[in-house]
């Protein structure tokens, strides 16, 4: 291998890393979209309080993982960003109105009572995970897009690519986009109930046994909708780039991938298996550590997705139009400058984590507790 594909290598992994560390991180979402059950108002404002620590992680997480991808991979950030961007506006229009709700939830003066931002809540959490996991669907099953790279010497329209005019809406309509959403949904909502159980020490066992009830029931329809979204990505088409750079359909790509990549494949199986130890863990035993083997698990399970969808020469953003116009990790990086350049900022990565877990343990200390809502609620 060349330096230049050594270093494209090295930062589709910190992608991965940095998406699977987000997609971990939607247990927010998950707990929001929770938040309309028949809760009493005591355990409602618990579980905002517990969610109201840890929403900036998630926010953080998304603009990172897009300013990863500016960096490294600029070519995918204006097809996908630039050309689909009302799938993308939508995502971050959600993520807006959170930000609002936990500012002016139960700030004093609200014209619009609480109700109004826990709606923004619910949206969030629901639109925010299905269409994220549209989003990543699209990196296995393309995109309506067509790229012309010369059309950027054009004075009129100096746009390199051309999206269809619904521009990425029209992926809502599939149902294998929907699948990996929908799925991305209801792991979000079990690991939020495995977080709560971590979390939140309310005094009050009747609390802690529903939410062990809904891990079992969101963690089972996670689990069937999972396993369908492997079968069909698994036995779907794929696009590769040969060694001329041409790219071709090859069948069961993905599936070939995970085998000649043996070793993901291993990796795979461990973080499956995780996922359900710690919805098992969490459903069925009175330990509150749950939400660390199902997280681990989910980390580990998203990052093997995302290689498979960009090593070995796979189009990890196919596309339906043009196949030429597919990307790849060869034909959409930046140059060996910049990433030479970018890799070396990326040593701080480290001691981002590091502060980050310090401060997550920080504010874990001796779980959530009722006394902790009286003087500052969200």
């Amino acid at each position: 291998m060349t330096e230049l594909q050594i270093l494209q290598a090295y930062w589709w992994l910190l992608i991965a890393v940095l998406g699977a560390a987000l997609v971990f991180m939607l247990f927010v979402q998950g707990g929001q979209s929770m938040l309309v059950c028949s809760w009493t108002e005591q355990q409602r404002q618990l579980m905002v309080n517990s969610l109201g620590r840890k929403w900036e992680l998630t926010f953080t997480t998304l603009v990172v993982f897009g300013g990863a991808f500016f960096a490294s991979f600029p070519l995918y950030y204006s097809i996908s960003f630039g050309g689909a961007y009302w799938l993308w506006m939508l995502i971050l229009f959600s993520f807006v109105i959170q930000a609002v709700s936990y500012e002016f939830r139960r700030k004093r003066g609200n014209l619009y009572g609480t109700s109004t931002y826990d709606a923004f809540l619910l949206i969030n959490g629901v639109v925010g995970c299905v269409l994220l996991g549209v989003a990543v669907a699209m990196m296995f099953f393309g995109g309506y897009f067509d790229v012309a790279r010369t059309d950027i010497l054009n004075p009129g329209s100096p746009v390199i690519s051309r999206w269809a005019d619904t521009h990425g809406l029209e992926l809502i309509g599939h149902w294998q986009y929907l699948l990996l959403g929908v799925a991305v949904f209801f792991l979000a909502r079990t690991q939020a109930c495995l977080y709560f159980i971590n979390n939140i020490n309310s005094g009050d066992p009747t609390f802690t046994a529903r939410l062990r009830r809904k891990t079992l029931l969101n963690g089972i329809i996670f689990a069937v909708l999972f396993v369908a979204f492997a079968v069909v990505l698994l036995t779907a088409d794929g696009m590769r780039a040969d060694a001329r750079g041409v790219i071709r359909v090859e069948p069961y790509l993905y599936l070939h991938n995970l085998l000649h990549m043996w070793w993901l494949g291993i990796i795979f199986v461990i973080g499956v298996v995780m996922v359900l130890g710690g919805i098992a863990v969490g459903a069925f035993t009175a330990s509150r550590g749950g939400i660390w083997l199902s997280g681990i698990g989910t980390v580990l399970v998203v990052v093997v997705l995302l290689a498979i969808a960009g090593y070995d020469n796979t189009a990890y953003l196919p596309s339906l139009t043009n196949p030429q116009s597919s990307l790849t990790l060869a034909n959409s990086s930046s140059s060996l400058f910049t990433l030479k350049t970018m890799s070396w900022v990326s040593i701080l990565v480290p001691f981002v984590i590091g502060y980050i877990w310090y401060v997550w343990r920080k504010m874990n200390a001796g779980g959530l507790t009722n006394q902790d809502i009286e003087g500052h609620s969200y």
